[in-house]
């Protein structure tokens, strides 16, 4: 393996494995400091996966991009083919198991930081025909986000953005936006207010898929060429 190569896996796998633990931690935060009211916990858990995404894509970025998802290396990829400026599509399945593995270890970081079994199987459904198109649409925003500001020469807002739309779509998705098929396996480690059940989670990852597919055509559609200006 090429070192530059590694040198970004482990980027990817660090970086999603952080994101991991800041959601699930800060769920089970959320659910031991308002045990009571569950809108507030995800308030409480949707403001620390903002802020702590946004610091990750800041500090991560210029090592691998701060992919912390599939969906946007296979987006990355299918649109840096043209040009030869994104993701290598044989780089595409490494990403997707650093990120995979980072998950999963970012879950177990997270549980045992809360006294907690470092691996437990979550109990918690998450199969509803909303769920799906919440995650779809989800996915899609995302991935318009990311490469919106990627096209049009203003990847130095994706820190702040990217953060903002997924603390906003815990809100407005009926599945609180996973919106990421690593984070969703990772997420099925876990048996608090954070995690998925592992029947849930086929039915996920082919609505982030999706969405990711949709995301890509509006990109191609409404930014068709890439720019080198800023805002």
């Amino acid at each position: 393996m090429p070192a530059e190569l590694g040198r970004r896996l482990l980027a990817e796998l660090v970086g999603t494995a952080a994101l991991v633990t800041v959601v699930v931690g800060s769920g089970i935060a959320a659910q031991r400091l308002s045990p009571q009211d569950v809108g507030l916990q995800l308030l409480e858990n949707s403001l620390a996966t903002a802020l702590g995404l946004g610091v990750l894509v800041l500090v991560l970025g210029p090592v691998s991009g701060a992919h912390l998802n599939p969906v946007v290396s296979a987006a990355d990829a299918v649109l840096g083919r043209r040009g030869r400026t994104g993701l290598r599509a044989r780089d595409v399945v490494s990403y997707t198991g650093a990120q995979v593995v980072g998950a999963v270890l970012g879950a177990a970081v997270a549980n045992v930081m809360f006294d907690l079994d470092a691996v437990q199987v979550s109990t918690t459904d998450r199969t509803t025909r909303g769920h799906l198109i919440g995650e779809a649409v989800a996915t899609a925003g995302l991935v318009l986000v990311v490469f919106a500001l990627a096209r049009t020469g203003r990847g130095a807002w994706s820190a702040s953005a990217v953060g903002a739309y997924i603390g906003a779509a815990y809100w407005f998705t009926s599945s609180t936006s996973f919106a990421n098929p690593a984070v969703t396996v990772g997420r099925t480690f876990t048996d608090t207010f954070a995690g998925i059940a592992p029947a849930s989670v086929p039915g996920f990852v082919l609505a982030q898929v999706v969405g990711g597919v949709l995301g890509l055509a509006l990109v191609l559609v409404l930014y068709p060429f890439e720019s080198a200006r800023s805002a």
